[in-house]
């Protein structure tokens, strides 16, 4: 198989990336990258916890160049990182924060560099080259490890930006909300901006406040690469938003209003992917236009008694959803949520997604989840909710909730809280879930 760039460039007097309001030349990232990769110590796989986005470009292209596998799980927690340990020996750690983690070797990146040559050589490496392995988000489990190549990276990024039309953006600036260490950050701002010429934000913002201030002094053309957590705080806040010309979602599926609305704020047009940690982007839809998704060019949908399968194009081995997809051809698709959120209840059926979706459109929920407790006993086990909703009362919700879905599916009892342990990509993994559930055990046997 052929060598893939590193990067594929807009044009020379294009920024590659924005630190604040500061550009970074490609030429300057090339030397960068060189740099950086003069300083890792010879090891197979690294851990990159920059939180930087452009550091953390720099250091997963300096790993490349080195033949190094990036690790990019799904937290960093002392006990998964000890995991890593035990499965990766060899594994170390590039950070921006000196003992981060002391139980690996750590490599600080440069707090300072040297300005590069003007003319830098675009290194290329091998499709087959394993570039990272990543893992899933244990919104399901315990996180799994699914390897990914260079080649099939590249080609996801070049079907997206077919998809997108970023070809007529070119060096538009990107910020993202997402971490770049996610499958959605790494494909839709990392790989992105390495292989469509776009300019990536070196920051990560995550108050709607600091989200707009950065997208407002982004030059045009702009665009954002984020969450329906993030977009629906966002379009919450501000009664004025920066026009965009680019807007991706991803991570949870978005209601049609709320991509209506969010279109007609920003004046651009938004795009929501669907994919999964296990194959990638798959599939894309506009979601205010269409309920329908269609995948990427080459990639295909089958369907047996084990599910739906999906494979071709980037996506390199036949991959089992987990979710419950309506085919309509063997590209397009309706999503009916994921497998694992179907329940029972006196005879009739739902999902859990159906049920969030319908909780969080009620007019002064901020956010809010159904959670099925584990049956104990011969209790019968009752449908509960945790709900982010100030000046909003319990009844107010229970009402709107009647008008929306089956009575046998009410939330019996209804948690008001501050806030619900969402991670870094909008998600919430099931052992955030049980410590919140703990937690509220804890309260009612204290009282």
């Amino acid at each position: 198989m052929a060598d893939f760039p590193l990067i594929r460039h807009a044009r020379g007097d294009a920024p590659f990336a924005y630190r604040g309001n500061d550009p970074i030349s490609a030429e300057q990232f090339l030397w960068d990258v060189a740099q950086l990769a003069a300083l890792l110590p010879a090891r197979k796989h690294l851990l990159n916890l920059c939180t930087d986005r452009y550091r953390f470009i720099v250091g997963f292209a300096a790993a490349l160049q080195r033949r190094q596998i990036n690790l990019l799980p799904p937290n960093h927690t002392p006990g998964l990182i000890a995991q890593l340990s035990l499965h990766y020996p060899d594994v170390y750690c590039l950070t921006e924060a000196s003992g981060a983690h002391p139980a690996l070797e750590t490599v600080d990146y440069p707090s300072s560099t040297t300005v590069g040559p003007v003319s830098q050589q675009i290194p290329a490496f091998p499709a087959a080259q394993v570039a990272a392995i990543v893992f899933t988000s244990g919104s399901t489990g315990q996180p799994l490890p699914y390897p990914k190549t260079w080649g099939g990276l590249v080609q996801g990024a070049l079907a997206a930006a077919e998809r997108f039309g970023l070809q007529a953006h070119p060096g538009m600036g990107i910020l993202g909300t997402v971490p770049p260490q996610h499958m959605y950050g790494l494909e839709s701002t990392v790989l992105l901006a390495l292989q469509s010429g776009l300019a990536l934000h070196a920051s990560r913002p995550f108050y709607p406040a600091d989200i707009h201030a950065q997208l407002d002094a982004l030059p045009r053309p702009r665009g954002l690469v984020t969450t329906p957590v993030h977009l629906r705080a966002l379009l919450a806040e501000f009664s004025h938003l920066p026009a965009l010309d680019f807007l991706l979602c991803a991570t949870a599926p978005l209601s049609s209003q709320l991509a209506i609305e969010a279109e007609a704020r920003f004046a651009a047009p938004l795009y929501e992917i669907y994919g999964c940690t296990e194959a990638g982007q798959v599939a894309a839809r506009c979601t205010a236009m269409s309920d329908e998704w269609q995948t990427f060019r080459g990639v295909r949908l089958r369907q047996d008694a084990q599910g739906t399968w999906v494979g071709g194009g980037h996506v390199e081995t036949e991959t089992l959803l987990n979710d419950r997809l309506e085919l309509r051809t063997p590209e397009t698709f309706l999503l009916h949520g994921r497998a694992a959120d179907l329940i029972n209840i006196a005879g009739k059926r739902t999902s859990l997604s159906h049920l969030n979706y319908h909780l969080n459109a009620i007019p002064g929920v901020c956010d809010g989840v159904f959670v099925m407790p584990e049956e104990t006993g011969r209790e019968v086990t009752r449908l509960m909710a945790f709900v982010v909703a100030p000046g909003v009362s319990g009844d107010t919700i229970m009402d709107a909730l009647r008008q929306r879905i089956d009575a046998v599916f009410l939330p019996r009892p209804l948690h008001f809280v501050q806030a619900l342990p969402r991670n870094a990509t909008g998600k919430l993994p099931r052992e955030a879930l049980h410590q919140l559930l703990s937690q509220l055990a804890l309260k009612e046997a204290s009282r």
